[in-house]
């Protein structure tokens, strides 16, 4: 598999001043060759974090369904590539419960977003409830297959992000062995969408990761990586999880 990809999603956080921590960032990915770092900040901060560093990738943490419109306070995939952003995550939690986004709006992101020149982060998880209703795999999976961009020649340029909605932000996580059976499941499905170019496909776990459980959670089965909430806002606690899952990298 590739190395592991360990992306920070600020949300709504960051001023310029908040451009020091990237810096900071990017100046330690020197010392993890074998990790690919990348942050998702607002768009307000991307096209000044790519003029700053040089070693870490920049993302975008949504992007509307057309290249341009008259869609007031919405960015496009093509204005994301503009500003210098590689990637665009589709498909968050937030965006699907605070504005009601559906698999065929996400999968719709997500096209755009690969339309536009970029790679694509396409976001699922189940509820609290959904878990404790024992529906959990069948709701994710079922994102997975609705939400996921259609084509022979797509699979490359997505990576899925599990994350379950009720571990964002909380400090709660599910067990290893569950993050683990949840990974096997959404690897089978993207084999079934992709065939043998969905064995590939990297899949991410975010949910409350932070340096003190990164290492457990990266280790699990089919888990190719991170989408990092709060902790990826400082160089201390992001690369403190960045630290935790490399030494299985090193020869």
């Amino acid at each position: 598999m590739s190395s592991p990809y360990i992306v920070g999603n600020w949300k709504m956080n960051g001023l310029r001043s908040t451009l020091a921590e990237a810096r900071a960032i990017d100046r330690a990915a020197a010392r993890y060759p074998k990790v690919e770092l990348a942050l998702a900040p607002p768009a307000t901060l991307i096209s000044r974090m790519h003029d700053v560093v040089n070693a870490i990738g920049i993302g975008g943490q949504d992007c509307h369904v057309e290249d341009s419109g008259a869609f007031t306070g919405d960015i496009s995939a093509a204005m994301l590539k503009d500003a210098g952003a590689q990637f665009a995550i589709v498909g968050h939690s937030e965006r699907r419960a605070a504005y009601g986004e559906s698999d065929a709006t996400v999968r719709a992101k997500a096209q755009s977003a690969l339309d536009a020149g970029l790679t694509v982060i396409v976001c699922v998880g189940e509820t609290e409830a959904q878990r404790d209703a024992g529906d959990a795999e069948k709701v994710v999976t079922s994102q997975v297959a609705a939400s996921i961009p259609q084509g022979e020649d797509v699979a490359p340029r997505v990576t899925l992000a599990y994350e379950p909605v009720w571990a964002i932000g909380t400090g709660r996580v599910p067990s290893v062995d569950d993050v683990a059976a949840m990974h096997r499941a959404i690897r089978a499905t993207l084999e079934s969408a992709y065939g043998a170019a969905g064995k590939t496909v990297r899949i991410l776990y975010g949910g409350s990761v932070k340096p003190d459980n990164a290492a457990e959670l990266l280790g699990a089965d089919e888990v190719g990586g991170a989408l990092v909430g709060g902790a990826s806002l400082t160089a201390e606690s992001f690369i403190g999880i960045v630290e935790a899952v490399s030494p299985a990298q090193e020869d």
